[in-house]
């Protein structure tokens, strides 16, 4: 590592790497400095059971990577990335059977009974707006370019996911699908704009689809490294930062780091109104995960979910709210609402001949100690009896468990923090990617457009840097 650069990034997950890539391509020097010893954050994988298994530490799915305008501008897959789409991208399991939806609109309103029509003519009209709504919401907030498609996607996305499907929707099917879909959001389903979160997912599924990366997450930011290399780039690992006054020197450093971390190391630099911003900042429920190594596929009692890459466990929609206000409120459900992944259905790579990985978590207070797998294995059996049988070995990734990894992940919380309205447009202040020190950037999750593996807010940070400092 050299003692100057043109830009230094601190964290090497997705944002982190795009925003070197973006001032590499300008011919700039840049350095990314990563405190472990692999690359990725929360896209990295790794053999966390059993020899041969290959399970991804945090993130699994990557819808907003096919959204991401930045990716791509890339190629990535001259770098080696490869996108797997299962047959269909998401089965909302019920007692009686499961929804499934698939890429085709009209299939899926045809699994959902009396909401089939209320179900296409929403979102084919969402489907026919996607590109302007992509333009609207992948990035800082800004004035609409297409105000009637705005306002019209607004006067849902604006509303809690409980207020919308009582006037969207008549049958439980289609409230379900629903409800798992808004429950990304980690909000509870009272809480607005927990409708938005369902209705971009259930968007980007059928415009996109919900796909794998093959060989696991740790490909997808191979790949970008990849990139950052062959523009000159450099990646420095197993380097933790304490202070910036360990970093080199550079006219420009951007932080892959949440307000807490940022705090941590440049709390001297930045100045008390600022300190006291970030400190205000709010992180939301953590996550509880784990992963199997299985002697066979999971055992659905519905066929219809052996065809999708992920699989949404809760039942109806009251069960679904009940545990997402549960985690908000510090407690933990009997229930909770469980989202699991099965890529090696998919991706021969992920397990031996014959063998497959499952990977899944649910929400539960910031910070919990409660052990829960048990709770998450009750759920996935009432779906498909016989998963225990099935089970070679499991690694737990309780929320400090995650923050140990990956210390962007606050209590647990993969989120970057809470998406409520106060925090979801005007993240982490309303400087956003700036901070009160000249040449000092955050380009986390914590700023726009958020969390999801697109790095669309390195991209953004790095932007501003450039016109700011490194012009």
């Amino acid at each position: 590592m050299r003692s100057s650069y043109d830009a230094v990034v601190v964290g090497s997950g997705p944002n982190g790497l795009a925003a070197a890539i973006t001032i590499a391509r300008t011919g700039r020097s840049v350095v990314v400095i990563e405190a472990q010893g692999n690359i990725g954050g929360g896209a990295s994988s790794g053999q966390l059971t059993l020899p041969g298994f290959k399970h991804d530490v945090c993130s699994a799915v990557h819808p907003m990577a096919l959204a991401s305008q930045f990716f791509a501008g890339l190629k990535l897959e001259e770098h080696g990335l490869e996108w797997i789409h299962p047959p269909a991208p998401l089965a909302h399991a019920l007692d009686e059977g499961a929804v499934l939806m698939n890429r085709s609109i009209d299939l899926t309103a045809g699994d959902l009974g009396e909401d089939g029509t209320r179900y296409r003519k929403l979102v084919k009209a969402l489907v026919n707006d996607w590109k302007k709504l992509a333009a609207m919401f992948l990035g800082p907030p800004r004035i609409p370019r297409h105000p009637v498609v705005a306002s019209r996607f607004g006067m849902h996305a604006i509303r809690s996911a409980r207020g919308f499907v009582r006037t969207a929707f008549r049958g439980e099917r289609a409230r379900a699908l629903f409800a798992g879909l808004a429950a990304h959001s980690v909000l509870p389903l009272e809480k607005p704009p927990s409708a938005a979160f369902g209705l971009i997912l259930m968007t980007t599924a059928h415009v996109l689809g919900w796909p794998f990366a093959r060989g696991g997450s740790q490909s997808v930011a191979n790949a970008l490294a990849s990139c950052l290399g062959s523009l000159g780039g450099e990646i420095v690992v197993n380097s933790p930062v304490e202070s910036l006054d360990d970093l080199p020197s550079a006219r420009a450093i951007l932080c892959d780091l949440t307000p807490r971390q940022l705090l941590r190391i440049a709390g001297r630099q930045l100045p008390e109104h600022s300190r006291r911003r970030f400190a205000r900042f709010r992180y939301g429920p953590g996550v509880y995960k784990v992963d199997w190594a299985l002697s066979a596929p999971v055992p659905w009692k519905s066929p219809a979910c052996a065809q999708a890459g992920t699989v949404h466990l809760g039942g109806s929609f009251d069960e679904i709210a009940a545990s997402e206000r549960d985690a908000w409120q510090g407690k933990h459900t009997e229930k909770p609402f469980v989202l699991l992944a099965q890529p090696s259905l998919f991706d021969e790579t992920r397990a031996p001949e014959g063998q497959h990985t499952a990977w899944a978590y649910c929400h539960v207070p910031q910070a919990s100690q409660v052990e829960i797998v048990g709770r998450i294995e009750d759920q996935i059996e009432r779906f498909a009896p016989g998963f225990r049988s099935r089970v070679l070995a499991k690694n737990v990734l309780p929320p400090l468990e995650l923050e140990r990894h990956n210390a962007n992940l606050i209590g647990g919380s993969i989120n970057g923090g809470a998406q409520d309205l106060r925090q979801l447009f005007f993240r982490p202040t309303r400087r956003l990617y700036s901070t009160s020190c000249k040449g000092l950037y955050l380009c986390s999750s914590s700023t726009p457009p958020g969390p999801g593996v697109h790095g669309l807010c390195g991209y953004y940070a790095a932007q501003a840097a450039l016109r700011d400092v490194l012009r």
